[in-house]
C-alpha cells in the first residue's frame, strides 16, 4: 500500500510570479479557476482499501490535481523549454508535442521552445542530431500525423553529459514523452540537475501502447491502437470463416500486459481465444488448449485466436535470450509456436487445418490518434505545461479514477499495470470468448 508522503510533488522552489493566465481570463471574458496545491483527489477509490488506512491511523493516500496554478515559478519570457520523445512509436506523439508548444507559447508567452532530435542520442553531441526549433505555425497540423516529427532511438546514454547539454543551452523545462525506460532516464537527469543546484523541471508525459504505465487508468494512443487491431481480428474472422477448418491468429503488442489484446477481443467479438502474458496456459493435455482448439474446430469448423506478444514465454525457457538497445529481452515469436503446435495437433488426429496469422504491431504503432486520444493528449500537454511552470519536477501527468493528476517518477517507475486475472477486465473477456479462465494442468 502507498504511504501519503510517496506522493508528495518535488517543487524546485517557491512561487512568486504571477501566471499570465490571469490575462487570458479577462480576454476571454470569462473566470479561470485556478487550481490550489491543496485541490487533491484520493488514490484508491475502494471504501476498504480507505478504512484500512484509517483504521491503522495513518493519513489517506492522496494525489495532486493537474491545472493551472495563480502563481508559478519560472519568468515566461525568460524561460527556455525542450520537448525529447523516446522508445517506440505510439499514436498521439505528435498531438501532445503539439499541445505541448501551443500551451507554452499562447497561453504562457515562453518563446523558445526547442526540440531534441532522435531521442535522448539528440543530447549527446557525438551523434550529431541537430535540434529543432519549435513554433506553433511548424506544428499546427502534426496532429494529422502518425510517428513523431522529432524522431525516437532506444539506448541509455550518459546521465551528465545530458545535463550538461541543458545547461549549456539554458533549457529549464524539459518535457519527457516515454515509457519506464525513459521516464527512468528522465528521474536520472532530473536528481543530476539537483545535484548540481540548477533549476530545471522535468515532467514525463507516459507512453506506452501496453497501456501497462503503473498507477495510470489509460495511457495515451492504447484507445487508438485497441481501435485498429480491432480491423486485424475482423480480416482474421474474414479468413477463418471463408474456408473450411480454418483457424485465424492475431498478434497484438503487450511484452507484459495484455490490455491491448483485452480491449480488442471485447470491441471485436468474434474472438474465441484470448491468450496474455498474466496467464500461463498448458498446451498438451485434458484441458489443455489444443484439447479446447480440437472441440472448438469439431463444432464450428473455424477459430479466431488473439495473442499479446509475451503469452507463451515460459514455452522459451532455456533458449537464447537477446536484448534490444533499451535492455529489454526480445521475446520469442509465441504465433509461430503455436501455428506449429496446432498443426502437428491437427495432422495427428488426421484432420488438417488452415492457419492465417497476422500481425499488425508496425501498423498500428504508427498510425495518427484517434480523434478521443488527440483530445487526451492535449489535455495531458497542457496538464504537464502547467505543472512545469509551476516548478514542479520529477513528476508524470496521467489519469488516476478518471481524475488527471499529478504523480511522482519513482512511484510509477516501481513496476508495470498488469491484467488482474480474477479481475472485471478478464472476467468480461472470458464471457466474450466462451474459453475457460486457464488451459491445464500448466506445464503439461
Amino acid at each position: 500500500m502507498i504511504k501519503a508522503d510517496e506522493l508528495e510533488i518535488l517543487k524546485l522552489g517557491p512561487c512568486r510570479i504571477p501566471s499570465p493566465l490571469r490575462n487570458l481570463s479577462s480576454h476571454l471574458g470569462s473566470h479561470i479557476d485556478f487550481v490550489p496545491d491543496a485541490s487533491r483527489v484520493f488514490f484508491y477509490s475502494s471504501c476498504e482499501t480507505n478504512e484500512r488506512y484509517r483504521s491503522a491511523g495513518e493519513k489517506l493516500p492522496s494525489a495532486e490535481v493537474v491545472g493551472p496554478r495563480e502563481m508559478i515559478y519560472f519568468d515566461p519570457k525568460k524561460t527556455k523549454a525542450a520537448i525529447v520523445t523516446c522508445g517506440g512509436l505510439c499514436p498521439g506523439i505528435n498531438a501532445v508535442i503539439r499541445g505541448i508548444v501551443m500551451e507554452l507559447h499562447y497561453r504562457y508567452g515562453v518563446e523558445h521552445i526547442e526540440g531534441i532530435k532522435y531521442g535522448y542520442q539528440g543530447m549527446i553531441p557525438e551523434y550529431g542530431h541537430p535540434v529543432a526549433r519549435l513554433e506553433p505555425d511548424g506544428v499546427k497540423d502534426i496532429h494529422t500525423l502518425g510517428g513523431t516529427i522529432l524522431g525516437t532511438s532506444r539506448g541509455q546514454q550518459d546521465t551528465g553529459r545530458m545535463v550538461d547539454f541543458l545547461l549549456q543551452r539554458g533549457i529549464q523545462t524539459l518535457f519527457v514523452i516515454g515509457g519506464d525506460g525513459t521516464l527512468r532516464a528522465a528521474l536520472a537527469i532530473s536528481r543530476e540537475a539537483r545535484k548540481r543546484n540548477t533549476g530545471i523541471s522535468v515532467i514525463g508525459i507516459p507512453k506506452t501502447i501496453d497501456n501497462d504505465i503503473l498507477y495510470i487508468d489509460q495511457s495515451f494512443g492504447f484507445e487508438s491502437a485497441f481501435s485498429e487491431a480491432v480491423k486485424a481480428i475482423a480480416s482474421a474472422n474474414t479468413e477463418a470463416i471463408g474456408s473450411p477448418d480454418c483457424i485465424g491468429m492475431v498478434k497484438l503488442m503487450g511484452r507484459d500486459s495484455g490490455f491491448i489484446a483485452c480491449a480488442a477481443a471485447l470491441a471485436m467479438t468474434d474472438v474465441n481465444y484470448v491468450l496474455i502474458p498474466e496467464i500461463p496456459f498448458a498446451l498438451e493435455g485434458a484441458g489443455g488448449f489444443l484439447a479446447h482448439l480440437e472441440e472448438r474446430m469439431a463444432r464450428r469448423r473455424h477459430a479466431v485466436i488473439v495473442a499479446s506478444e509475451g503469452a507463451g514465454q515460459e514455452y522459451f525457457k532455456g533458449e537464447k535470450v537477446e536484448k534490444d538497445a533499451s535492455g529489454n529481452v526480445r521475446f520469442h515469436d509465441i504465433t509461430v509456436l503455436l501455428k506449429d503446435r496446432i498443426s502437428s495437433h491437427f495432422q495427428s488426429k488426421s484432420r488438417p487445418v488452415t492457419i492465417k496469422v497476422i500481425d499488425p504491431s508496425y501498423m498500428i504503432r504508427s498510425i495518427p490518434a484517434s480523434p478521443l486520444d488527440s483530445a487526451y493528449c492535449l489535455r495531458l500537454a497542457q496538464s504537464a505545461v502547467h505543472a512545469a511552470m509551476s516548478g514542479r519536477t520529477e513528476m508524470v501527468v496521467g489519469l488516476r479514477h478518471d481524475k488527471l493528476v499529478h504523480l511522482p517518477m519513482p512511484l510509477v517507475g516501481q513496476g508495470r499495470k498488469r491484467v488482474d486475472p480474477k479481475g472485471p477486465l478478464w472476467f468480461s473477456v472470458l464471457e466474450a470468448t466462451g474459453q475457460p479462465n486457464s488451459f491445464g494442468p500448466i506445464g503439461a
